[in-house]
């Protein structure tokens, strides 16, 4: 196959007239990357509206059955209840999606017939399936009032596997091949742990008397912080692959989720203390703020899958290390 002269695809080139007029007779500046036919070098992922809100629903049932058990070790009945009855609510919730994204309920089964200690969707698997079971015994038990000491055993061993299960996604994201996602692993679960605290604490502060929501509160406004924070670090340290982060629609979803967030934190730290009014308007906006930086982070991840530069340059800048490393080591 012909090319017209200065232009090659997948490959870096420059056209003879312009090595003639650099006077080095050589092929020695690079044009800008472009793809084979301008296709992506990776397919974009399949998934589909289920999974941002399986990430939304996943970290908020996970941390609610963390902010249980710690409010039930600290002598918190009121918020212990209300974040074991919420993470008993979303149990039900999150086998739905992903299986509403598998399209049949065997493929889903079909996930817990081995367990793959490298990787995170084998491994994610068992953790949701896990913490189901403990979050559901530890709710029934809450709700009838039978077998306490029980329900507080799967409570303790829901709030454990709720850590996991509120962070996993973020690994399973890394794992990919998505630019914006590989290439954010090491901020991704810092990220997704801020925003399931978050929307954790932000529903206990909704659900309980303004006088006993204290701890919710509180883990809303650190889950923010954290989430905010980590997530603007990330899209620094990413420079040119943080593109994806602040453009188009991903850009309306981030500021949605900033605005959203900040000022739910707000109202939970000021009027949300006192008025229960303010508490369920300031929660709502948390966790609307949270659901819209998963959506935002899913969609930054097909943005990158779909151009092609931001999966080649992040190889070239690692070849061209490794090669610099050799070179360095030769004596």
């Amino acid at each position: 196959m012909s090319f017209p002269d200065g232009e090659r695809r997948g490959a870096t080139f420059v056209s003879p007239d312009a090595a003639h007029e650099n006077g080095r007779g050589a092929m020695t500046e690079r044009a800008r990357f472009r793809s084979y036919y301008g296709r992506p070098v990776i397919k974009e992922p399949v998934w589909t509206w289920e999974i941002p809100w399986y990430f939304f629903t996943g970290g908020l049932t996970g941390a609610s059955s963390a902010l249980a058990a710690g409010a039930r070790l600290t002598g918190n009945e009121v918020v212990a209840r209300r974040a074991i009855l919420t993470a008993l609510a979303m149990t039900a919730v999150n086998p739905a999606l992903l299986i509403a994204d598998l399209g049949r309920p065997e493929r889903f089964l079909n996930m817990l017939r081995m367990f793959k200690v490298t990787s995170p969707m084998s491994v994610g698997s068992w953790i949701l399936s896990a913490h189901g079971g403990a979050a559901t015994l530890a709710g029934l038990s809450e709700l009838t009032g039978r077998a306490p000491r029980t329900g507080v055993a799967a409570e303790l061993a829901g709030g454990a596997l709720g850590c996991s299960l509120a962070t996993y996604t973020a690994l399973l994201l890394s794992d990919t091949a998505v630019p914006a996602w590989h290439e954010a692993r090491h901020e991704l679960p810092f990220v997704f742990a801020g925003g399931a605290m978050a929307s954790a604490g932000a529903a206990a502060a909704m659900l309980s008397p303004v006088g006993q929501a204290g701890p919710g509160r509180r883990l809303a406004l650190v889950g923010a912080a954290l989430e905010l924070a980590t997530a603007q670090v990330m899209e620094r340290r990413l420079g040119e692959l943080g593109e994806p982060y602040s453009g188009g629609r991903v850009r309306m979803l981030k500021r949605t989720a900033l605005g959203l967030t900040a000022a739910g934190g707000l109202a939970l730290a000021t009027a949300g203390r006192r008025s229960r009014l303010v508490a369920l308007w300031g929660g709502a906006v948390t966790l609307a703020g949270a659901a819209c930086e998963r959506w935002a982070i899913f969609q930054a991840g097909k943005e990158s899958a779909r151009d092609p530069k931001y999966t080649v340059v992040p190889q070239r800048r690692r070849l061209e290390e490794r090669g610099r490393a050799a070179a360095g080591s030769v004596p």
